[in-house]
């Protein structure tokens, strides 16, 4: 028995849907139904009935559900009084963008202001950083999307947008001098995208929904876990790819990509700083999120 099944188990109880449990814990919907059915298999016993339009938990599930959610407490308790021995020690997860473009400036403004104070990274996806945080492996976290989770609160720290890159040919070039040019004659190149999990992927397919383009219908050359990679395809010419204009940023003004914003569309997107809503964060990871909304100008919320 692993906490991945009974979280998912959980969750589809306390929510009533299948489909409500896989957004709120950012899993696909077969996978939720595989943790549910190892759990049952596990303990031999039925625990949920789906049908096309019902789902009913079982007596006994009902009675699974309590112990699950004792144990998911035991288990954040647990790990958050082992991270507790460490008082000036910040376990921050940090997904791609800010990872790479964020924490190099911030970080050293924060040691000078607070030497005293340990800041441990732990880089990863967007999703892995929520994983995380809900788990209880980190203090706080930041993320290119919010977490669906009602303990986690989810604060906008720093406003970025999505930018289309591009080779730099003639093709793309003749495109640059048009006034407006299409979104359809852009798209339809083969695509660079990134990997499930990320918050740019995530943005990415929101916008590519407003413009009403369908992945399906996009020409997918390849998939990268990685925003250099990406980077580095397009500016070789592989295909085109829907970036973060502060990724994107530096190759743009290197002359390495060209660069192509959205009129009409909205493709701002926020960074967030994630954590625990309960028990309240220690005093000195609070002044660390302070800093960083601070930093950054938002709002201190």
């Amino acid at each position: 028995m692993e906490l991945k099944q009974l979280r998912s188990f959980a969750a589809v109880v306390k929510w009533g849907s299948f489909t409500r449990a896989a957004e709120v814990l950012y899993l696909s919907q077969p996978t939720i139904s595989a943790h549910i059915r190892q759990l049952e298999e596990e303990l031999h016993t039925k625990l949920i009935l789906r049908t096309t339009k019902n789902l009913t938990v079982t007596p006994k599930g009902k009675e699974i559900y309590q112990y699950a959610g004792n144990i998911l407490e035991l288990h954040e308790r647990m790990v958050r009084c082992c991270a507790g021995e460490d008082t000036r020690t910040i376990r921050l997860g940090a997904s791609t963008i800010p990872a790479a473009y964020l924490l190099p400036e911030l970080l050293p403004a924060y040691r000078a202001r607070c030497p005293e104070v340990q800041v441990a990274v732990r880089q990863s996806d967007s999703l892995e950083v929520i994983s995380g945080l809900r788990d209880g492996m980190l203090d706080a976290g930041m993320a290119g999307m919010p977490a669906q989770e009602e303990h986690l609160v989810s604060v906008p720290f720093y406003q970025d947008r999505m930018v289309l890159i591009t080779p730099v040919n003639e093709h793309f070039l003749a495109l640059r001098r048009e006034a407006s040019p299409s979104m359809e004659r852009l798209t339809d190149s083969p695509f660079i995208l990134r990997e499930e999990g990320s918050g740019s992927r995530w943005r990415g397919d929101r916008l590519l929904e407003q413009l009403g383009v369908q992945e399906q219908s996009l020409h997918v050359a390849a998939r990268a876990s990685d925003q250099e990679t990406i980077k580095n395809l397009v500016a070789c010419g592989l295909g085109v790819s829907i970036l973060s204009e502060k990724a994107a940023q530096p190759l743009i003004e290197a002359g390495r990509v060209l660069g192509f914003t959205f009129p009409g569309v909205d493709s701002q997107r926020a960074l967030y700083l994630i954590y625990q809503r309960e028990p309240q964060p220690k005093q000195h990871i609070r002044k660390f999120l302070r800093f960083a909304k601070e930093f950054y100008h938002a709002d201190p919320g």
